[in-house]
């Protein structure tokens, strides 16, 4: 008995069906990568306030790290807490330069430290972003540690 087929062969499916695999695959890599651009640096987990932080303008991001040896990171560059002075000087006469005389523009540099960061560090990047011509705002989270 012979048997014949009722469905005819159609070549193009064969390249059809790996591009919508491969598009699908790039969907997923675009949708779980775009997560991780909201705000670049470290991880920190800063204390507990009731006072949350309003939207700011192009603001510089200063995140201190806890633990034995505490890390400060400006620009996505590693610092001594020494180094940090000079760094936001030279950070704050390249956006001063980029005004080109135009109205000086009030300047926001926000402090993330983990709640583990000893305050006397934390004072020190307060003091340098202040002596540099920040307006200096400490960030804090808007909820409570879980216990």
């Amino acid at each position: 008995m012979k048997l014949t087929r009722t469905v005819t062969f159609n070549p193009a499916l064969f390249g059809v069906v790996p591009f919508v695999n491969v598009l699908f695959l790039v969907l997923i890599f675009f949708a779980l990568s775009s997560r991780f651009v909201l705000q670049p640096g470290v991880v920190v987990t800063p204390p507990f306030s009731a006072w949350t932080l309003g939207p700011q303008r192009n603001p510089q991001i200063l995140s201190i790290t806890g633990g034995p040896a505490p890390v400060v990171y400006f620009g996505n560059q590693k610092f001594g807490i020494d180094e940090i002075e000079t760094a936001l000087k030279s950070g704050s006469a390249s956006s001063a330069n980029a005004n080109n005389g135009a109205e000086k523009e009030q300047r926001t540099l926000i402090i993330r430290a983990d709640r583990t960061t000893p305050y006397d560090l934390v004072m020190r990047a307060t003091d340098a972003g202040l002596q540099a011509g920040f307006s200096v705002v400490l960030a804090t989270s808007s909820s409570a540690p879980r216990k």
